[in-house]
C-alpha cells in the first residue's frame, strides 16, 4: 500500500517489479493506462518475458495523464530530460489506453520519441465476456504480442512462432466462449507471477491442455 501511496503521488513510474531491463537500455517500453489495458499490458509482458527471456522491457504506468505533456503546457509536465529517461527517445512504446488513443498522441506529439503505438477504445462491443470485449477492441494480451512483433521488426525472426501461437490462442478463445459462455480459464484466474499461455500437461496419459478439447469439440 504505501508503494502504491508513491506511485499515484508521482502520477507516472516505472513498475521495476515488473521490467527486466535493469542496468541496459529496454529493447521496448510497455506503457499503461488504465485497469484493464494494465491488466493486459502486464498478460503480455508476461508471455514475451516467458517466450522471449532476452528480450529487454520497460512497463510504466500511467496514472495522471498530464504527465505525458511538456512542463511547458501543463504544471504535471514532465520535463523532456524526465520523459525521455522514463520512455527512452527512440526505443518503440507500446501504450494501453482506457480511453480514445489519439488522446494520447495529441498529448505526446511533441515528444521527441515518436515511435508510439497506442491501441484504446475503439467502440466495440456487444453482450459477450469480458476477455471478449477487449479483443473486440484490440487491447487484450494477445494483440498487445502482435503489435509488439509488428513494430520491433529486429525481434520479428525470432518471435514469428510466438506470432502465430497468439493467433491460434484468439482462435482459441473464440470457440470456448461459444460453447462455454465465460472466458478461458487461463484468461479469468490469470495473476502476475503466473503463466499467461500454460503449456499443455499430461496427467495419467491424458491431456489437459485447454485448447486441445476445444479444437476436439469445435471438429465434432
Amino acid at each position: 500500500m504505501d508503494a502504491a501511496v508513491v506511485h499515484c503521488t508521482e502520477g507516472i513510474d516505472i513498475w521495476q517489479w515488473a521490467s527486466n531491463d535493469q542496468g541496459s537500455e529496454p529493447d521496448v517500453v510497455m506503457a499503461c493506462c488504465g485497469d484493464t489495458p494494465t491488466l493486459e499490458i502486464l498478460a503480455a509482458v508476461s508471455i514475451l518475458r516467458q517466450h522471449l527471456p532476452d528480450l529487454k522491457i520497460r512497463v510504466i504506468n500511467v496514472v495522471d495523464l498530464m504527465k505525458l505533456q511538456p512542463q511547458t503546457e501543463h504544471p504535471h509536465g514532465l520535463s523532456e530530460t524526465d520523459y525521455d529517461s522514463l520512455f527512452t527517445k527512440d526505443k518503440h512504446i507500446i501504450f494501453g489506453f482506457h480511453g480514445y488513443p489519439w488522446l494520447v498522441h495529441r498529448l505526446t506529439y511533441r515528444r521527441t520519441n515518436r515511435n508510439l503505438h497506442v491501441r484504446g477504445y475503439k467502440e466495440e462491443g456487444t453482450i459477450t465476456t469480458a476477455f471478449d470485449i477487449r479483443v473486440q477492441n484490440d487491447l487484450d494480451r494477445f494483440i498487445w504480442c502482435k503489435t509488439w512483433w509488428i513494430a520491433c521488426h529486429s525481434w520479428a525472426p525470432r518471435a514469428t512462432y510466438l506470432k502465430q501461437q497468439m493467433q491460434d490462442k484468439l482462435i482459441e478463445h473464440k470457440h470456448y466462449i461459444v460453447q462455454h459462455g465465460q472466458d478461458l480459464p487461463e484468461i479469468r484466474n490469470w495473476k502476475w507471477g503466473q503463466s499467461a499461455t500454460p503449456e499443455c500437461e499430461t496427467a495419467g496419459g491424458k491431456d489437459t491442455c485447454p485448447g486441445t478439447k476445444v479444437a476436439a469439440d469445435h471438429r465434432e
